[in-house]
């Protein structure tokens, strides 16, 4: 069979009848996924589930967060998927998104009014490079259905500034720029501290400088982690708002991983300010070759209300050297552009 022909197969099962990505009657004879579109779904149990099955088990909440491993078409398949099931259930659905910022709004909403074009919305909104292979199926199911779509991401330069600058960064701000972000934009746990701190390697290097006025490694993560908690909470701020423009709507919001799995970002986020919300989360997990779907399920079970399982992405870097100059760019880049 081509591999046009799998794919066509995978989709018709999937769509039509229901079936799981790689069926099978108990995790441990589970085929670990076979592409990069594949996927093996679970609830935090490790019961198995058919994009059908997830679906009529998301269709009681509120909001749906559907985290994602940037550019993986594991991960975009399955929001497309989940976005088309879920409709069939709740067809009053709002689409919200990590990948827009707020000043992008204004130009998602004259492209799904059908006053733009696609290459004029990727142009004028600053679209991620992914943005035709991973958000377009999304974004067209949605205009093509006159359905909501929430640009719910901080402005880039607002996050990039409290990054560079720290928290008293907003005090700059206009009225304007201020009245867009929440009243609260820094809203935590101690638990996502602890994550971000780790994810970021605080440990290495020490807390040097300081003396001269140079700006210490404890302020500049602390300064990250303020702009990280901007992102989520504007994200989650987004959702409560789109909640009280669209009532009885579902909110399907999608965004990285790292920013809903363990309850942590802005799911703890929009559970401290709307308690209320019956919020379901669902994480990806990489499934590497030789590692048990029962062990994984295990390890993993906290990372949301449901599982699903994707190939790991390939390594970026082999050479040390270049991805410590590709790294040294990005910041080069962002150290360009002023805050002031």
């Amino acid at each position: 069979m081509t591999n046009y022909s799998h794919t066509l197969v995978m989709l018709t099962c999937l769509l039509i009848t229901g079936c799981a990505s790689l069926p099978a009657s108990n995790p441990t004879t589970v085929v670990r996924p076979q592409s990069q579109y594949d996927s093996i779904i679970t609830n935090n149990q490790g019961s198995l589930l058919s994009i059908n099955g997830l679906a009529n088990e998301l269709a009681p909440a509120d909001v749906v967060v559907i985290g994602e491993y940037h550019g993986h078409h594991g991960s975009h398949l399955l929001q497309s998927l989940v976005q088309s099931a879920l409709y069939q259930r709740r067809p009053q659905q709002v689409l919200s998104m990590e990948q827009f910022t707020l000043n992008d709004q204004p130009e998602l909403d004259r492209y799904l009014a059908g006053q733009s074009g696609e290459e004029e919305l990727i142009a004028d909104t600053n679209a991620w490079p992914n943005y035709k292979a991973s958000y377009r199926p999304l974004i067209e199911f949605s205009r093509n259905r006159n359905l909501p779509v929430i640009a719910a991401n901080a402005p880039a330069d607002i996050v990039r500034c409290v990054g560079r600058k720290g928290a008293s960064y907003l005090e700059t701000l206009d009225t304007a720029q201020r009245q867009q972000l929440p009243d609260d934009p820094f809203v935590d746990t101690s638990a996502y501290r602890k994550k971000f701190s780790d994810a970021l390697g605080s440990g290495h290097g020490g807390d040097h400088g300081g003396s001269d006025g140079k700006m210490t490694n404890s302020t500049r993560l602390e300064n990250s982690y303020k702009a990280q908690l901007l992102r989520d909470n504007t994200m989650a701020d987004q959702v409560i708002r789109a909640l009280k423009k669209y009532p009885d709507h579902q909110v399907i919001h999608v965004t990285g991983t790292f920013h809903a799995e363990d309850r942590l970002g802005m799911v703890a986020v929009l559970e401290q300010k709307r308690p209320d919300l019956e919020v379901a989360v669902v994480s990806p997990v990489f499934w590497r070759a030789g590692e048990n779907l029962d062990n994984l399920v295990e390890a993993n079970r906290q990372k949301g209300d449901f599982l699903y399982f994707i190939q790991p992405l390939p390594e970026e870097y082999q050479d040390r050297e270049r991805h410590r100059d590709a790294i040294a760019e990005q910041f080069r880049n962002a150290a360009e552009l002023p805050c002031d």
